[in-house]
């Protein structure tokens, strides 16, 4: 939950199925934004190829508000967020935290998940700044120049 205009708002993750897929491909980032992620569809037709994926529809009640994906193999105390948006039209009204604490909150919940980590492009500081705000911590740049930071997973 996440106060918008005084009011709670439900921000709930949901599987992506044929019923919400079109929606998930017709989310959009702002023009500034464009090159720091993946597109939608690349991202689908990559789960499509990658069993690990679990492909994440960010919805605002009954509403598709955004998109995000990560992997945390069985076999693996890492779980990674490789996939993350809000709409255009729906940043800025604290969904993104909200859909970053429920994507936390589903990883913790696998029982063998010791951290997590995330990448993004250095000069993105709005993903720098919501990622410190939930605790990770810049581990330095990987070898495509994108931010590695990492958050350890309590109890």
């Amino acid at each position: 939950m996440t106060a918008n205009a005084g009011k709670e708002v439900a921000i709930r993750l949901a599987p992506v199925t044929e019923a919400n897929r079109a929606l998930v491909l017709a989310l959009q980032l702002s023009p500034d934004q464009i090159d720091f992620v993946a597109s939608n569809a690349d991202s689908l037709e990559e789960a499509e190829q990658d069993s690990d994926a679990r492909p994440r529809v960010v919805m605002m009640e009954d509403r598709v508000v955004g998109f995000l994906m990560y992997e945390a193999p069985d076999d693996d105390d890492e779980a990674r967020i490789y996939r993350f948006m809000i709409d255009r039209t729906y940043q800025g009204r604290g969904y993104g935290r909200a859909a970053l604490r429920q994507a936390l909150d589903e990883i913790r919940g696998l029982g063998h998940v010791r951290h997590v980590s995330i990448c993004y492009a250095p000069e993105n500081e709005g993903a720098r700044h919501l990622y410190r705000s939930a605790g990770f911590v810049e581990q330095g740049l990987d070898e495509d120049g994108e931010m590695i930071a990492d958050l350890v997973l309590r109890a």
